[in-house]
């Protein structure tokens, strides 16, 4: 009788963790995002992202803090020198992330392949 109650709860808390282990989905930004000129994006599970992004003038200037998203809007709160809120669609095809970086007065249209989870 013991063991069939053992095996019982065993099932039971299996079946519970298998629940909720299925339900998370993550996003499917996390991972390391590069371009060929030298613009760079990771986004960290945490919600936390660093990016290197390269200027009209060859000059690259890094860029951290928090990200969100909201339906198809991703939401950058960066942090430091740069501090500022964007908002920015975004779109994944394939391997390739589509999206429009904005800083300094300035819109960069960035074409970035996943390189790392």
């Amino acid at each position: 009788m013991k063991t069939s109650r053992k095996i019982f709860i065993t099932s039971i808390i299996t079946l519970i963790t298998s629940l909720f282990i299925s339900c998370y989905t993550p996003s499917p930004l996390y991972g390391t995002w590069a371009d060929n000129d030298g613009d760079k994006i990771i986004f960290m599970d945490d919600g936390t992202f660093s990016a290197t992004i390269i200027g009209t003038d060859e000059s690259s200037t890094l860029y951290s803090g928090a990200w969100t998203v909201i339906d198809n809007v991703l939401v950058l709160n960066i942090q430091g020198d740069n501090a500022a809120v964007r908002n920015t669609e975004w779109d994944i095809r394939g391997a390739l992330l589509y999206i429009e970086w904005t800083a300094n007065n300035t819109t960069k249209t960035l074409k970035l392949y996943h390189i790392a989870r």
